[in-house]
């Protein structure tokens, strides 16, 4: 029997820092370790559940690793900080049913999620008797910061946000990012690989003098760290997030008017068979020119190709890759997932469709 709390790591980060790149990577060479893995997904298919399933199971050197047979729990409003009480704490239950099955708890954050209302919850009885917050760690994308921004798509939601009266009161990007840190005990730049070294050091100053001299700040390259410098921080985070002020709470404490920024994303879902890689991405790339696209993700089916192909695109930087061969009891199909703001799901499904390679008779 497991007499110890579980250590769970908490990663936050906007959309596309480089968050399930990271876990993913964890994953891969936490030796040793059965971990159980929360993904707070946007939208309606659990893509990075399944990158992260894929990583652990078929993708991973030191088969010591393993993520828990049915491990992988998806909360799928797209913002745990709204959900504690009626999606996140349903799941905590399970684990603990399951506690003696588990060494550690990863728990990925959406992209707008404030850390500290799901680092709270850890404090409720239920929870606190047999789970502890091993730390917190905020994902800084390096590209966007190295741009002058906070997230890859800063523009065009403050475009949005400025033509919206109904989020004068909603925090600013900046202030979002500024929670974020604060609610951190460890800051990861990502993607340093995709700046220059001087860029990488001006960014990682700026966000030493802004959080306390408790936190460390890492750089690192497509994700890669060695999991000894994120796992076992015993930082309990939950002790001492009561006492953390954040903009989030001072809008409550002043009585402004409530509304999340992640209310008014929306999300496109596309279901194809096979599809020409090369015009499906043309295709997209089109579209987030001529919408307000801010992230897609998911899988590629390409005729005669056994591997997946993963389609990932922040802004208008687009990566595909191949992850892995299609299993025997999978039918090889299309799956990606668009989110942004007032997107045209007619238009935008009817420019992908054009990609599709219908099955020959």
């Amino acid at each position: 029997m497991n007499l110890s709390k579980i250590p769970a790591t908490v990663v936050t980060g906007f959309l596309g820092s480089g968050k399930t790149t990271l876990l993913s990577n964890i994953i891969k060479h936490a030796k040793n370790k059965r971990i159980a893995i929360i993904v707070n997904e946007f939208g309606e298919m659990d893509i990075d559940s399944d990158l992260l399933r894929s990583c652990a199971v078929e993708g991973c050197d030191d088969q010591a690793v393993s993520v828990l047979n049915d491990g992988i729990y998806e909360l799928p409003n797209g913002c745990i900080c709204c959900t504690v009480e009626e999606e996140f704490l349903p799941v905590m239950k399970k684990l603990v049913e399951r506690r003696d099955e588990i060494d550690h708890i990863l728990i990925e954050t959406s992209g707008l999620a404030l850390p500290k209302p799901l680092v709270q919850a850890f404090n409720w009885p239920e929870v606190q008797r047999h789970f502890t917050v091993d730390s917190v760690i905020t994902v800084a994308d390096g590209v966007a910061l190295a741009a002058g921004r906070f997230a890859n798509n800063h523009d065009q939601i403050e475009q949005q946000r400025q033509a919206d009266d109904n989020l004068d009161h909603d925090p600013s990007l900046q202030e979002l990012y500024e929670d974020q840190l604060n609610a951190a005990d460890l800051v990861i730049i990502s993607k340093c690989d995709l700046i220059k070294d001087a860029q990488a050091q001006h960014i990682e100053q700026a966000i030493v003098s802004s959080v306390s001299d408790a936190v460390k700040v890492l750089r690192i390259e497509q994700g890669e760290i060695n999991p000894e410098l994120i796992l076992g921080l015993a930082s309990a985070s939950e002790k001492r997030i009561e006492a953390l002020a954040s903009h989030h709470d001072d809008h409550h404490a002043h009585g402004k008017h409530h509304h999340h920024a992640h209310d008014d994303f929306d999300s496109v879902v596309i279901n194809l068979a096979t599809v020409d890689s090369e015009l499906f991405i043309a295709q997209l790339n089109q579209l987030i020119k001529t919408h307000n696209i801010y992230r897609a993700k998911g899988f590629m089916a390409i005729k005669n190709k056994p591997m997946r192909q993963v389609l990932q695109a922040v802004g208008s930087r687009v990566v595909n890759y191949f992850d892995r061969p299609w299993r025997a009891d999978e039918k090889p199909s299309t799956q990606i997932v668009l989110i942004g703001k007032q997107l045209d799901n007619v238009k935008i499904t009817a420019s992908l469709q054009r990609a599709e390679q219908k099955n020959e008779a």
